[in-house]
């Protein structure tokens, strides 16, 4: 099927899905969690590789004590973008997960888009996981498994890759995907034991490093640097040491580090998924997002304040920060508790991760966005087993080369994105008019557009800017809801470039350079008056369990500041990034916009 003009080819890209769910066989599920219940989901399914391994890589490497300030950053945007999630979770019954939800308000390229991306912030992070999990294993046996694959396959490695297959994390993966594929199931008493066994760890490691810790280790000075290491130059010869005190690395150091911190705060999304069993949804779910972020915030940040009190952080170990922090100070019988209560807490995080791999790529595959056979479904089972093989061996894949950062930043990157997806159609989908009015509004418009219209340029010109500012209905229409979308598209173009210039340039921005500076505020007066615009536009008044506040603003920094983080990620990210998407627009182009089930039921 070729497209006969670029208009079919664009109708083609924003074909959307009904906001009815689909004619299935309705299962009867009974409602029983609580906001309690829902927050232990929440949090089993946030803790675990980001307050036990990437703590210690953003405190070496990226920000010092100050990932305390980075872990604040990271939880404002992980707020922003919880409180869409909750929106769509309780006004659209029926979806799970972000790729319907941009089926639904934006279109077909844009969901697979989401889709596409959530494949990958799952996949990298199962890899990741299970590769911190390998990690803490051969840190507990003492560092025999990964010396020995060090000596044996680092000269034959390459830069760009890590410094040794890891084997034990590809087998974790291997593991974990023969078990889902004979039909294993996520068990939330799995998931509640261990979130128990969790917290009562990481409050045992924040009481341990306020009472062993020592305040100097946030006020590190050159001196410190050339009493330990010996043969250092001046303070601009520290290298990757950073420049001392709380915020050793900078203003850059802890913005990038909240761009990374991001990673750890990503799961509150299971919660959106149990709407269907929550009781009192439009109650529940907000307050349990909104909780879970809390709690998560207060553990990482507490760890993170623990470790940097306990251990200089560029002493900070980056494969096993916790056990050897208490080794450090020489409580060596909290570190073997620590490394195997991280095992366990590993362990369930790698089921919440991996588990809903598959969905999503039975959901594309069935919507005809990926290959048909990735939904077929083992009867024995009933497990898409194609769809669980190939995600698993591809996280396997990565697990064994990847290095850890690579695969934690890529994971922040695409959760990034697809938040900001989330935020972007909550602002469309609350200004489209009600689908069941959309064909009377289509006549209504069309026989207003062949009214006689005004000769003169300047009136028509006028005309339509009166439309903008003064809408001539109070309840959503298309015209209303394509104004939106084309303002909140060139918003979205905006806020990008507005990112672009303040992570690059930032000093220059506020020192005031003539040009930077100009551009800078051209592009916040732009912002404001289409920010402005779409505030004046008719909302959706049908009544919702829960609407995001401060419509249309929040959305909207909620998008800035997704971006704003996204821009700080290296070019190394970006370029493995890029890849990655580039084998799904291939993928789409090639086979989905033909196969689309949208598309043929349209037709």
């Amino acid at each position: 099927m070729r497209c006969q003009d670029p208009r079919q080819c664009g109708q083609k890209l924003i074909r959307r899905q009904p906001l009815e769910p689909r004619k299935e066989p309705e299962i009867l599920v009974s409602r029983h969690l609580n906001i309690f219940h829902l927050v232990v989901l929440g949090v089993g399914s946030t803790l675990g590789v980001g307050v036990y391994i990437v703590v210690g890589e953003v405190a070496l490497f990226v920000a010092g004590p100050a990932i305390i300030i980075s872990f604040l950053v990271a939880t404002l945007s992980s707020v922003l973008s919880g409180l869409c999630y909750a929106e769509f979770g309780t006004r659209i019954k029926w979806a799970s997960s972000a790729y319907h939800y941009s089926y639904i308000s934006l279109g077909e390229l844009w969901a697979f888009i989401a889709g596409w991306n959530l494949i990958l912030s799952y996949i990298f992070a199962t890899a990741s996981v299970s590769k911190a999990w390998s990690y803490t294993f051969d840190g507990l046996i003492g560092n025999h498994i990964s010396q020995a694959l060090q000596r044996a396959f680092s000269q034959y490695m390459p830069d760009y890759l890590a410094r040794y297959p890891d084997f034990i994390a590809l087998a974790v993966v291997l593991l974990l995907t023969g078990a889902l594929t004979l039909g294993a199931r996520e068990s939330l008493l799995v998931t509640r034991v261990f979130t128990g066994i969790n917290v009562l760890v990481l409050i045992f490691i924040i009481l341990s490093g306020f009472f062993k810790g020592d305040l100097h280790n946030w006020k590190l000075t050159e001196q410190d640097y050339t009493s330990i290491t010996p043969g250092l130059g001046g303070i601009s010869s520290l290298g990757p040491l950073g420049f001392g005190g709380f915020v050793p690395f900078g203003l850059d150091g802890v913005l990038r580090g909240a761009a990374i911190c991001f990673y750890a705060l990503v799961g509150f999304d299971a919660i959106v998924t149990k709407e269907r069993e929550a009781l009192n949804p439009h109650r529940s779910i907000p307050w349990s997002i909104l909780i879970t972020i809390f709690i998560c915030f207060l553990a990482y940040s507490g760890v993170s304040a623990a470790l940097t009190l306990m251990v200089p952080y560029y002493q900070i170990h980056p494969e096993s920060p916790l056990p050897q922090a208490f080794l450090y100070i020489g409580w060596d019988v909290a570190r073997y508790v620590v490394a195997v209560t991280t095992l366990c807490a590993l362990t369930s995080r790698l089921q919440s991760i991996f588990f809903p791999i598959p969905q999503v790529i039975k959901d594309m595959a069935r919507d005809g966005l990926l290959f048909r056979g990735l939904a077929s479904v083992f009867a024995h089972t009933r497990t898409p087993i194609t769809a669980i093989m190939s995600s698993g061996n591809i996280a396997g894949l990565l697990a064994l080369l990847f290095k850890f950062s690579d695969l934690v930043e890529l994971m922040s990157i695409g959760n990034l994105l697809v938040y900001s997806l989330v935020s972007f159609s909550v602002l469309v989908l609350r200004y489209r008019p009600e689908q069941t009015l959309s064909k009377k509004e289509e006549i209504d418009i069309s026989k207003h557009e062949e009214s006689p219209s005004e000769p003169v340029p300047e009136a028509r010109i006028s005309r339509i800017l009166k439309t903008l500012w003064f809408p001539t209905s109070t309840i959503p229409t298309l015209k209303s809801g394509q104004i939106v979308y084309g303002c909140a598209s060139l918003l979205v173009l905006l806020l990008t470039i507005l990112s672009v210039i303040l992570a690059q340039w930032p000093s220059q921005v506020f020192s005031g350079d003539p040009g930077l500076t100009t551009v800078t505020v051209l592009l916040l007066l732009l912002i404001t008056v289409v920010t402005v615009i779409i505030w004046r536009q008719p909302k959706d008044p049908t009544p919702a369990y829960f609407k995001v506040p401060a419509l249309p603003v929040l959305p909207l920094v909620s998008i800035f500041m997704n971006v704003y983080l996204m821009m700080l990620m290296t070019p190394r990210t970006w370029t493995q990034f890029g890849i990655w998407n580039a084998i799904g627009f291939l993928i789409y182009f090639g086979y989905g916009i033909r196969h689309s089930l949208a598309g043929n039921n349209h037709q």
